[in-house]
């Protein structure tokens, strides 16, 4: 029985993989670089300062968490690729929909198990 992924130009997929790993890499080391010396603003004294720059930085770290997860995903279906289980689900061993596939390469669950994964997590906050 041909698997999913085998309808798919494996090499293609790989590079696409390995380009979109690299570049959030790059967009992880960005955010976690530290501010020059004298570049970070202060809070003020009156309300309301200092609170632009608290938001933008709570913000960035949320970013960073989406993109630590993504690249953990992402390197995940590289390795998957690499022991030829890519477009079998993570949790339920099943294959992943090729659909799937095409739209998001870096999948590394069926879509019911993605979705119920994120069912069993508390909702985010805004």
């Amino acid at each position: 029985m041909p698997t999913p992924a085998e309808d798919l130009d494996l090499k293609t997929v790989r590079k696409a993989l390995q380009a979109h790993r690299d570049h959030t890499r790059d967009r992880v080391a960005a955010l976690a670089k530290r501010p020059e010396l004298g570049s970070a603003q202060g809070f003020g004294k009156r309300i309301g300062d200092g609170t632009t720059e608290a938001i933008s930085r709570l913000t960035e770290i949320g970013v960073g968490q989406s993109l630590e997860s993504t690249l953990a995903r992402t390197e995940r279906a590289l390795s998957k690729l690499d022991d030829g289980s890519y477009g079998t689900c993570d949790a339920c061993g099943q294959p992943i929909a090729p659909a799937r596939l095409h739209a998001m390469p870096d999948s590394v669950m069926c879509l019911a198990c993605a979705a119920s994964e994120r069912r069993g997590q508390p909702p985010r906050r805004r």
